[in-house]
């Protein structure tokens, strides 16, 4: 039969196990032993630390505010569900001990292009290998938990002081272990990651699950300042978070609600200076705030998941004022509409293009397909190219927009069927005063005329510009020198005030080619 301890004996543990598992043992444990090495010498000092371990034991003491479970104690990654219950309790125990800690979360960059060149069994074994890597890094009383397709969750251990610089060098060293080529079937393999973290001080919430939704905020912030970036939690994070999601939210009713609408920008021929078509820029004229900034609010449109009704409401108002051009008598050959590269790559963007052309009876040449260069050189997607390519051959203009600005090739130029080419602004700026301008300008009129396409310059706003674009031989111009960006109903009057002024200007001076 096992021996069973006293009642008295149970009744005095429970008494002391309070005083025992208290934040002051850690200030009375040296000071009983100094006492007892004052009163007894040496002996006393040792039967003394024998004896408070073994009374400790006995009453089931703990570390002051670190009971933390055997996972713990382990370098292996832990399950998602551990790594939760675990944060829980580090940020517990920090808060009850006046402890320092943090949470990190890693994300490699272009998981989907690694996933795409290798089968799922190979890089299952990549992400495991990522696992071992951060583990290697931390101590190991700290957890790794693989949290999300390619994302990582770290917890510290809790300790005296930590600070931002302590966790900017830690995650540097984690990311360093990611970038170490990885041997994959006789292939090396080389990944970055971006980290975002929250210290324990500054989590908001009352959960381990807040503490790490916090990091994964500052790793959707670094993750936008590009690719192995570092990003610290912040109460002013946290607002700018909540301006977006307030922004996000107005701008879905904005979008509904009519009060995002097209604006339109003419582009003129070099030639002859009539208009030969407009720009579609959306504009949001918010009810209080005014006109808001594309730069604003697009990236909210984006981050709601609403480009593609977006531009199907561009496409619609375009439409509309097409029809409404030709009904008052003013030729407007063609209007411009951006398709970003997620509309492009939806399998049914002919059919809808080609259902509200027949809606409004207008044949396609008076749609241009708008492209950033951006689009041609980065998206692999096939849907794109040949949506590209179907439209192009439905009879739709296509214009590769902001031209310098990607890696565009000729293959790609041809591939995609593109009929002009918009030089992007950054090349027009001071070209009449900057030689170096010239010779770029000058190049990409060459290598279009050779090819047998149109080009229009983009940000034209002198009249120095206009004529040097004239005389190197570009085909059209648009930007602010000509005109700012209108809703509809100013551009009635605007190209009648244009044409009224054809009829008095001079010509532009003669092209010269070069």
């Amino acid at each position: 039969m096992a021996w069973r301890a006293p009642t008295w004996v149970n009744n005095s543990l429970d008494r002391i196990k309070p005083f025992l598992n208290g934040p002051h043992m850690l200030v009375f444990v040296p000071a009983i032993t100094l006492a007892a090495f004052w009163a007894g010498g040496e002996m006393a000092l040792l039967a003394t630390a024998v004896l408070i371990p073994l009374v400790w034991i006995a009453a089931g003491g703990t570390l002051p505010g670190l009971n933390f479970k055997a996972n713990l104690l382990s370098k292996g990654p832990v399950t998602p569900d551990l790594f939760r219950k675990t944060t829980d309790e580090v940020r517990q125990a920090g808060v009850a001990s006046g402890k320092s800690s943090a949470v990190l979360v890693v994300e490699l960059d272009e998981f989907s292009a690694l996933r795409d060149r290798f089968e799922p069994e190979a890089t299952d074994r990549v992400l495991n290998a990522v696992s071992d890597r951060i583990a290697t890094v931390l101590r190991d009383s700290d957890t790794v938990s693989r949290i999300g397709d390619c994302r990582y969750g770290v917890c510290l251990q809790p300790v005296i002081h930590m600070d931002l610089e302590s966790c900017i060098q830690l995650s540097s060293r984690i990311q360093e272990s990611i970038e170490e080529p990885l041997a994959m079937d006789g292939t090396a393999i080389y990944t970055t990651a971006s980290i975002g973290f929250c210290l324990l001080g500054r989590a908001p919430g009352n959960t381990g699950q807040d503490w790490t939704n916090a990091s994964i905020a500052a790793l959707n912030e670094a993750q936008k300042r590009g690719h192995g970036s570092v990003r610290a939690y912040s109460a002013e994070l946290q607002t700018r978070m909540k301006k977006r999601a307030d922004l996000r939210d107005e701008v879905t009713g904005a979008l509904e609600g009519g009060h995002v609408q097209p604006w339109f920008q003419p582009q003129i021929s070099t030639d002859t200076g009539k208009v030969t078509g407009f720009e579609a820029l959306a504009r949001w004229i918010h009810p209080q705030r005014g006109a808001i900034s594309p730069a604003e609010f697009l990236p909210a449109i984006e981050e709601a998941g609403l480009l593609e009704r977006l531009a199907e409401i561009m496409t619609y108002h375009t439409l509309t004022a097409i029809k409404a051009w030709d009904s008052a008598g003013v030729r407007v050959p063609q209007v411009g509409v951006n398709f970003s590269g997620l509309e492009l790559a939806n399998p049914r963007l002919v059919d809808k293009v080609s259902w509200e052309l027949d809606r409004f009876d207008l044949t396609p040449d008076r749609l241009t397909v708008e492209i950033l260069e951006t689009v041609v050189t980065d998206m692999a997607d096939d849907t794109v190219v040949r949506n590209v390519k179907a439209l192009s051959d439905l009879g739709c203009r296509i214009d590769l927009d902001d031209f310098g600005t990607g890696h565009a090739s000729i293959a790609a130029l041809r591939r995609f069927g593109v009929n002009r080419i918009k030089i992007d602004r950054s090349f027009v700026m001071k070209a009449d005063r900057d030689p170096e301008q010239q010779r770029m300008i000058s190049a990409i009129l060459t290598m279009a005329e050779r090819l047998g396409l149109e080009t229009l310059a983009e940000g034209v706003e002198t009249v120095g510009e206009h004529a040097l674009l004239a005389q190197l031989g570009c085909n059209h111009v648009q930007g602010y020198g000509i005109a700012r960006p209108m809703p509809f109903e100013k551009t009635l009057d605007w190209v009648r005030t244009h044409e009224a002024k054809l009829q008095e200007a001079p010509p532009l001076p003669g092209r010269r080619y070069s």
